[in-house]
């Protein structure tokens, strides 16, 4: 494994462990009470989720796919900044780079064109261990698997592959022991690279931005995971779908209407507010409750983390 810890300017911040956050409440809106309990403009009643517990052992991982087919919807900024957010809380967390783009990898500070070996090596190369393959970031309990253009090779090298949708299932289960969390951040796609992905997983957590055209594709990517727990993996679960990119408007109100009338329950209770923050931490490639632990998008990440551990998706 390759170590880059302490070679980045931004180290893990210091996290306010007497904050206490109630989901969703950041949003200007008028809040409502049923039965003298506050609820949200969903009619959902708030929700505080307390500071995880420390863990007294690591391992083995709960392996979430990050996906959604449609670009630009928050996917790999959330998959960052909820590592971010559980690594705080002392949880070991692997981020998995299987996006050709390779913005995961960038994000956290590594430089995929001068690493010796990425996914795609893993993948393809049952000489490699995929211990090997690990990078260690800047920041305390986050890994990373790069990803770079070479992956883009995949999606036609695994129409031949023996166990084609089983590769990045066996190249995790070596690894699940040292970590408690692995994040796989997927490409917008609905391809074989997604299918592994989905194969590989305990569950799904869906990012859709607060905008009409965002909403489009997640009954195809819902049709995909129907398919892959119908045929690959029956335990696969949907964990919950992230509103990201959120903004006090009556649009945003809209769509989150729509998004919960369809997934209901399986929608976080907090919203990921549009910001000017997250692409300033993705330049300084750091996960925000790192670059600034006190901005409000950070306290929503750090919120979404506890609610994983609350509901019991993450240890």
């Amino acid at each position: 494994m390759a170590d880059r810890r302490g070679s980045s300017t931004f180290r893990q911040g210091t996290l306010p462990m007497d904050e206490t956050y109630v989901a969703a409440p950041s949003r200007n809106t008028d809040i409502d009470k049923v039965d003298d309990m506050p609820t949200d403009f969903l009619g959902r009643e708030y929700e505080t989720f307390p500071a995880p517990e420390p863990l007294q052992q690591h391992g083995p991982a709960r392996v979430i796919a990050m996906c959604n087919q449609k670009g630009g919807v928050g996917k790999t900024t959330s998959s960052i900044n909820i590592a971010g957010a559980l690594a705080q809380y002392g949880r070991r967390v692997l981020i998995v780079d299987f996006d050709p783009q390779g913005a995961a990898t960038v994000g956290l500070g590594i430089n995929a064109n001068t690493v010796e070996s990425t996914i795609y090596t893993a993948l393809f190369d049952m000489s490699v261990d995929p211990h090997d393959v690990v990078q260690h970031t800047a920041f305390d309990d986050i890994d990373v698997i790069p990803a770079n253009i070479d992956l883009s090779a995949a999606e036609v090298q695994l129409v031949t592959e023996v166990g084609r949708e089983q590769i990045l299932n066996g190249v995790l289960r070596k690894l699940k022991a040292e970590y408690d969390v692995i994040i796989v951040d997927c490409q917008p796609s609905l391809g074989l690279l997604t299918v592994n992905a989905l194969a590989a997983a305990d569950g799904v957590i869906i990012p859709v931005a607060a905008e009409f055209f965002a909403l489009r594709g997640v009954a195809l990517l819902m049709q995909s995971i129907e398919k892959v727990q119908s045929r690959i993996n029956p335990a696969l679960e949907v964990y919950g779908v992230l509103v990201t990119m959120y903004t006090n408007t009556l649009h945003c109100e809209e769509v989150c209407q729509r998004i919960y009338e369809a997934f209901e329950n399986k929608v976080f209770h907090t919203f990921i507010s549009r910001s000017i923050k997250l692409p300033d931490s993705s330049v300084a490639a750091a996960p925000i409750v790192i670059y600034a632990p006190g901005h409000k998008t950070a306290k929503e990440y750090r919120e979404v983390a506890r609610e994983l551990v609350s509901r019991g998706i993450v240890a």
